[in-house]
């Protein structure tokens, strides 16, 4: 999947999600439960669109009928904790030789700037990093290879992945039967989309902009 195929996928997720439902039925709860998995467990693809398909599932579970919101979202919650998992145990095998792995699937400059966001933040990272699109990806990766204590790992995960979860779901169950809503559902994800990255570019432009350069100590 190259970028205009993303771009494609999110610009028109309402009408390949109710393709997925009347073809697929049921099994679109697997097809989503991957998803988030994948998006969530594997470092090599923080492209795929977890907040605005949570909302898009969400939106479609009212507005259709086919999907239980409560059963879409267990399984979603569920499937962002296991995949956050998985990334931290990656992350923990890796170790901190991959900060000087060179590789085109996983970027220096996003491990960097999330290490920085660990470092600023610390264990909260895992729950404020979930509302941040690749930040998201990388942080259990980031948790694992600075080996935090699992068990302090784990609280931060499953509260983050329900928390995140049940947002983003039930903000599209109740908002998805709003004519406004459904008339630009569009122009909804899109904003979604540039909502969930303000945070990165926020603090992309304040340390590029406004941060202070180190004072160098002055030999004598």
């Amino acid at each position: 999947m190259n970028f205009m195929d993303v771009i494609n996928f999110l610009l028109n997720i309402d009408q390949f999600l109710e393709q997925i439902i009347s073809q697929y039925g049921t099994i679109t709860y697997i097809l989503l439960f991957l998803v988030i998995f994948v998006e969530t467990g594997l470092v090599v693809t923080p492209f795929l669109p977890g907040d605005s398909l949570l909302f898009a599932a969400g939106a479609l579970a009212a507005t259709t009928g086919k999907l239980d919101p409560y059963l879409l979202f267990l399984l979603m919650a569920i499937a962002a904790v296991l995949g956050d998992t998985v990334n931290y145990w990656i992350g923990h095998f890796i170790g901190p030789k991959v900060f000087s792995i060179r590789s085109r699937f996983i970027k220096q400059e996003y491990l960097l700037k999330t290490q920085r966001f660990y470092d600023k933040h610390g264990g909260k990272t895992i729950f404020l990093a979930r509302f941040v699109p690749i930040v998201r990806t990388f942080a259990p990766f980031v948790a694992g290879v600075g080996k935090m204590r699992y068990g302090y790992f784990i609280s931060y995960n499953i509260f983050g992945g329900i928390i995140w979860t049940g947002v983003f779901i039930f903000l599209g169950y109740f908002f998805g039967n709003i004519p406004f809503v459904q008339k630009n559902f569009e122009l909804i994800i899109i904003a979604i989309v540039l909502i969930s990255v303000l945070p990165a570019v926020f603090e992309f432009v304040k340390e590029k902009y406004f941060s202070k350069p180190a004072v160098e100590p002055q030999s004598d």
